[in-house]
């Protein structure tokens, strides 16, 4: 069942928010500050049934909806103004269009879709407009037309549903290495190589692989903003994402473990290609990755998406809500490309025939 939970300001009545800045739920109205810990009580309510007269379905337009469509939407009233919601399956935590209030839809995080920890935004939406100006600075081949007439038309700050796997590794890995010696005498030029067999193997431990539990977040988008501080997270409560919008994963567990395990096997590669330095050429021949001892969490992390057009086209970024961290696409000018490009091959052009110029006067010498 999902029931609509509104964190109402004692002071004023106002539906107060999670603040990133000062980390304690704050009424936007009267500029009250409370402790999270004093609404530990709207998180129990998570654990009860909650009466019937307090959802409210509206099933009128399901002859206009496709099977698949209805599905996947809601249709909710606000508590504050009465207004309809209309939520995806999947949507956790929004503001209602009409009032902007907060929701959160609490049905969606009880029981197994429940979270077990939630790193909270540390940044603000003031912060991630700074991060894409300065994203935008120094970018020479960025049209200038998009750097003044872009349009930002969405920025939103979601927490993004992720898997967070541990595994311990046992592997064994062997390389083929040489080592290549050059050098000549008066009559020959010399080249030896050597042949090394190269035997790796070790356990290593890992703790909260993150895959992104969402199919409507790009998985390179996401992977690009890491590394989060999972030192920061605290245990899951409601109250984090009020004033936000929040998504219960749509990928399960048992999906995301082949991404997870490749996650791991290429980090277990790479740590062990690591300590084969010092050869002229190092190639893996054969190798053994075992995972054992395999677990999963389910966490909520702090993602800032922006969405902005220009010229017909949609442009979309994300920064990290906890470090900073900013990734997104840019528009190429052409012109400007190929100036550069003419600029950079004539100046290559002449210090190649300065260079030529000079080893021939050296010849002369």
């Amino acid at each position: 069942m999902d029931t609509m939970l509104q964190y109402k300001c004692p002071c004023c009545g106002g539906q107060v928010e999670f603040d990133s800045r000062s980390q304690q739920m704050k009424c936007p109205y009267c500029d009250s500050e409370f402790d999270l810990e004093s609404l530990k009580a709207y998180d129990e309510s998570l654990h009860q049934e909650m009466p019937e007269d307090q959802m409210q379905w509206d099933t009128s337009g399901g002859s206009e909806w496709s099977g698949a469509e209805a599905a996947n939407m809601n249709i909710f009233g606000c508590q504050s103004c009465g207004g309809e919601i209309i939520a995806e399956a999947t949507t956790a935590a929004m503001h209602c269009p009409y009032c902007g209030n907060p929701v959160i839809f609490m049905g969606r995080l009880a029981g197994e879709l429940k979270p077990d920890l939630v790193i909270p935004f540390q940044l603000d939406k003031e912060a991630a407009k700074a991060a894409l100006r300065k994203h935008l600075e120094g970018k020479t081949l960025v049209p200038n037309a998009f750097k003044d007439e872009n349009h930002l038309d969405e920025i939103k700050g979601v927490y993004v549903p992720f898997w967070l796997f541990d595994a311990e590794v046992d592997a064994n890995i062997r390389y083929h290495g040489t080592k290549i010696r050059v050098w000549s005498d008066s009559n020959y030029n010399y080249t030896e190589t050597r042949h090394y067999a190269l035997l790796r193997s070790g356990q290593i431990a890992f703790d909260s692989v993150p895959v992104d539990g969402s199919e409507k977040m790009a998985d390179d988008l996401m992977e690009s903003i890491e590394p989060f501080d999972l030192s920061k997270a605290v245990d899951f409560q409601t109250a984090y994402l009020s004033g936000y919008l929040a998504d219960k994963y749509d990928i399960s567990s048992e999906q995301s473990i082949d991404r997870a395990n490749a996650r791991i096997r290429r980090s277990t590669e790479e740590s062990f290609a690591a300590t084969t330095a010092g050869y002229s050429s190092v190639v893996p021949e054969r190798s053994s990755i075992r995972l054992n001892n395999g677990k999963a969490k389910y966490a909520l992390y702090p993602v800032w998406l922006l969405n902005t057009s220009w010229n017909g086209q949609k442009f979309t970024f994300a920064m990290n809500g906890q470090t900073g961290k900013f990734v997104g696409d840019l528009p190429m000018d052409k012109g400007k490309y190929w100036k550069w490009f003419g600029i950079w091959t004539a100046i290559l052009s002449v210090c190649t025939f300065l260079g030529i110029e000079l080893l021939q006067w050296l010849e002369i010498l």
